[in-house]
């Protein structure tokens, strides 16, 4: 059978082996370390705090809310006034119940250590970079996430399992929302994204354990699972773009980091869990991320549909060949491999011979493409097609709700 024609049912038979062993494994796994908690608090963001293994540590502030809400309120009704709460600055809806309402006050202000200087070094990053970042949110941070056990497998038996295409516009959308030049301000909607998000993460914490799919005794979204999600995102984004050696001012570096630094204090992350520099954020994602990529059927699966994108898209040459080409060549051999991604037979040689002078060429390090000029044209046209899919899919109806089923 052709491995790239496998359907949910037969990813998942696929399961009862080898790639379910494995990702039962690891899922266990995240449970406990194999090596003490190392990374220190003194390299966050704020310098200090208790040290606690993240694998152990939770959001009980927002997890009592949630709790209550989806026990005693009418959530639908709730997610109706949530959805007319869009700009930072704007009041809450009258009619929240009063504890969702006074933990969204809260959970709303910036912290204490957020820098306006730094973030409009965030949208200098951005503005100059932003044709990259929706195909890597994609295929860096998206693919990534297919093979991080845990949140493959709570994306999948959760509401967004079933209902992907909605999922992926709102991971878009909080692409968008970061990059924009007054993310953060009152007029923004980052803060909005971030703690709705915070709140669909606390109702993912009390629905997911109630499935019957869900491992019993293990709750999903720990502090570490949002640290190695993070990682997946600003890190591997970071680490990415220093591979292609795209030339970034330190300020434009540190303002792009400071702005996830603000999203993951947004998103319910402790301060002593957000790396300071890029430099703790490497250290640290060594420790949290790297080690636990694994396969799990229920990862290929998500990956599969990933790859399917192309579907919805104009341009013949963004197609499943295309994308899983791009996956291998960001993403590496192991993990193409894991996901059964094979080797284009054009595309992935041209990728490794092609794309580093195309982004110098773009960047302005060289001013004459050393090869010919096809391929420079199919990348723009790669990169600018799928910049069109990623905005067409900001202008969806979306509205990040809290989920009354599980998968």
């Amino acid at each position: 059978m052709d491995a790239h024609r496998l359907s949910r049912r037969d990813a998942l038979r696929a399961g009862g082996g080898f790639l379910g062993a494995v990702g039962a494994l690891a899922l266990t796994a995240r449970t406990a370390r194999a090596e003490p908690w190392s990374w220190s608090p003194n390299d966050s963001v704020v310098g200090s705090g208790g040290g606690a293994d993240p694998l152990t540590v939770y959001d009980p502030d927002a997890d009592s809310v949630l709790a209550d809400v989806m026990d005693h309120a009418d959530v639908p009704e709730v997610n109706r006034l949530l959805a007319t709460w869009t700009r930072n600055g704007q009041p809450l809806p009258a009619g929240l119940p009063t504890g969702l309402a006074d933990f969204i006050e809260h959970a709303r202000q910036l912290p204490s250590w957020a820098d306006q200087g730094k973030l409009a070094n965030s949208f200098e990053f951005t503005k100059k970079r932003g044709l990259y970042l929706g195909v890597l949110y994609a295929f860096a941070s998206g693919m990534m996430s297919t093979v991080i056990p845990h949140e493959a497998l709570a994306v999948y038996y959760s509401r967004g399992g079933s209902h992907l295409k909605e999922r992926i516009a709102k991971t878009a959308k909080f692409g968008y929302d970061i990059g924009t030049v007054n993310a953060y301000g009152d007029d923004g909607e980052m803060v909005v994204t971030c703690v709705k998000t915070r709140i669909i993460h606390a109702s993912v914490r009390h629905l997911l354990p109630q499935s019957p799919h869900w491992p019993a005794g293990v709750t999903p979204i720990s502090q570490d699972d949002l640290m190695v999600t993070w990682h997946s995102l600003a890190t591997t984004i970071m680490r990415t773009l220093n591979a292609w050696k795209v030339p970034i001012p330190a300020a434009e570096s540190d303002g792009y980091l400071h702005s996830w630094q603000l999203a993951g204090h947004l998103l319910g992350i402790r301060d002593e869990y957000i790396p300071a520099t890029w430099d703790q954020a490497d250290a640290q994602a060594a420790q949290m991320l790297d080690p636990i990529l694994a396969p799990t059927a229920e990862g290929n699966d998500l990956a599969n549909q990933l790859l399917n994108l192309g579907e919805d898209l104009d341009l013949t040459l963004i197609s499943r060949g295309v994308l899983g080409a791009f996956t291998r060549f960001v993403m590496g051999d192991k993990v193409a491999d894991w996901l059964t991604i094979p080797r284009e037979p054009v595309w992935s040689p041209l990728l490794e011979v092609a794309w580093g002078p195309f982004v110098a060429v773009r960047e302005g390090v060289l001013s004459v493409a050393p090869v010919v000029d096809a391929p420079y044209w199919m990348f723009d046209e790669f990169l600018r097609q799928f910049a069109l899919w990623y905005v067409a899919e900001l202008r969806m109806p979306l509205s990040i709700e809290i989920p009354l089923t599980n998968r």
